[in-house]
């Protein structure tokens, strides 16, 4: 499913973390990519969240004006080749439309926002492609972002365990020292309760283990930055040396007075969170010692694309995952993608459907019986929800919703809730991707090998018309039957579906 790749062309990809927006842009040259520019800016969209879920109109507007700045630098790139990712103040939202829709008409690409584990799927293939080790070495890697914190054991470039805690350095410097005042025993509260959130995990990682540690995002090499201009260590975080750190913080009365050497302005107001997740997470996880990586999810999401580009695609491997787990019938599910690809190839062009949505219609194919495992009642709901609220590595939230809505609409009545929960630019495709969907599967509802009949397709706006072989209905009266009630099902969102013989 990969989209051929070019000697030198660009590739982009852009971090909207909660903290600072990031933008690696970078050129494919023999199989690699090579980074030719990088932009960040302070946004901190954190600060603007409110506990309802609602963001200020000033970090809107810093949000806007970073987003148009970086446009500039990638509008002019094709959609594939430029990716999006928004983090863990934009799930936060309770309206994420509110600011994904003015948000991608300023940079002028589409954003996808991530799950918590996701994001931290994509930390990692960034720290293990920039930082090399040994094939059955495991490696820890901690990430302190704006809003949350992921932890991911891997071994080379595949994550075992992934975890992310609502815990970042704006969200936790809020949290406890919203007032501006430092103090030890309030540094030893804020130090319980944060250290009590690792309990859901730590004792699963120390049990797993792993020979090295690295820690990546801008907090963790401010720190790094500290601890060497302080004396205390070089290049890496030790424990001694992080407790140091800790003991020089508290020594000021306020977040405003923090003054350490090497530390910049813009990370500041925000240190002592960082300081006190990293505190937390040495302590419970028994960290010793931290290497600062010097690559991060940025760096993860180019080479996510590469893999892509390169038919190298994590979420098919993830779609494959998720019917071998749910006991899939592999040879139907075979069946329904072929037939559904050869309609798809009639109607793409009229449709304007290109290859997201064909790769989209394959792994509903793949997986549209997911439900079976559960009960054959009501199996496309229950495939619907598994795959609305799995952790499915390489997928964004919107993937998943567009994946699960054709599972969940792809036999019997359209749920009219489940399409108007699609953003509004996807809206219209999904619902022509979900009527080839629904007569692949009505095509072969019967789960009989052989081959479907030679038909036509055509989509014109609201009218379906498929065409099949003089007699090939006679012979099937089921499928004539399904048909017939297809039209019905159809008819409330506009489409006319007409069947034709020749």
């Amino acid at each position: 499913m990969g989209d051929a790749l070019k000697e030198g062309e660009l590739f982009a990809a852009v971090d909207l973390g909660s903290n600072s927006f990031h933008m690696v842009v970078a050129r494919h040259l023999l199989g690699q990519l090579r980074t030719v520019d990088r932009l960040r800016e302070t946004v901190r969209m954190a600060n603007g969240l409110d506990a309802e879920g609602g963001l200020t109109g000033e970090a809107m507007a810093r949000a806007l004006d970073c987003l148009s700045r970086l446009g500039q630098r990638v509008r002019t790139l094709p959609d594939n080749r430029v990716r999006v990712i928004a983090t863990n103040t934009v799930r936060q939202l309770r309206n994420p439309q509110g600011f994904l829709v003015p948000a991608e008409t300023a940079l002028g690409h589409r954003i996808e926002v991530v799950s918590g584990r996701e994001e931290a799927r994509l930390i990692y293939l960034g720290v293990a492609h920039g930082h090399p080790t040994a094939p059955r070495k495991r490696r820890l890697v901690m990430d302190i972002g704006g809003g949350s914190t992921e932890f991911i054991i891997g071994m080379g470039d595949l994550p075992i365990e992934r975890e992310s805690l609502q815990m970042g350095c704006i969200a936790s410097t809020r949290r406890f020292f919203a007032h501006g005042k430092l103090s030890k025993k309030r540094w030893k509260e804020a130090l319980t309760e944060v250290s009590a959130e690792f309990q859901q995990f730590a004792a699963a990682y120390r049990s797993t283990g792993w020979q090295e540690t690295f820690g990546s995002s801008g907090s963790i090499k401010a720190i790094g930055e500290i601890l060497t201009e302080m004396k205390l260590s070089r290049g890496v975080i030790t424990e001694p040396a992080l407790k140091k750190l800790r003991d020089t913080l508290l020594e000021f009365d306020g977040v405003d007075d923090i003054r350490l050497p090497g530390l910049s302005e813009d990370r500041r107001p925000i240190i002592a969170g960082a300081i006190l997740v990293l505190e937390a997470a040495f302590n419970e996880l028994g960290i010793q010692r931290m290497q600062v990586a010097q690559t991060a999810m940025r760096e993860g999401i180019l080479i996510d694309m590469l893999g892509r580009a390169s038919d190298r695609d994590p979420r098919d491997a993830s779609i494959a995952a998720l019917a071998k787990r749910y006991d899939v019938d592999l040879a139907q599910a075979q069946r329904v993608e072929q037939t559904v690809l050869a309609l798809f190839e009639q109607v793409a062009e009229r449709c304007g459907l290109g290859e997201e949505e064909r790769d989209q219609l394959v792994w509903a194919a793949r997986v549209h019986e997911l439900g079976l495992s559960i009960a054959h009642s009501q199996y496309h709901r229950h495939g619907a929800y598994l795959l609305r609220h799995s952790d499915i590595a390489g997928f964004s939230t919107q993937d998943q919703q567009i994946l699960a809505t054709l599972v969940r609409c792809h036999r019997r009545e359209i749920s009219r809730n489940a399409i108007s929960a699609i953003p509004e630019r996807d809206a219209q495709s999904t619902l022509q991707s979900l009527v080839l969907l629904r007569l692949a599967v009505l095509l072969h509802r019967s789960h009989d090998p052989s081959p479907p009949p030679a038909m036509e397709l055509a989509i014109d706006g609201g009218s379906v018309r498929l065409t099949l072989p003089a007699g090939w209905l006679d012979a099937h009266p089921l499928t004539r039957s399904d048909l017939d009630a297809e039209r019905e099902y159809l008819a409330p969102f506009g489409l006319l579906l007409h069947i034709e013989t020749r």
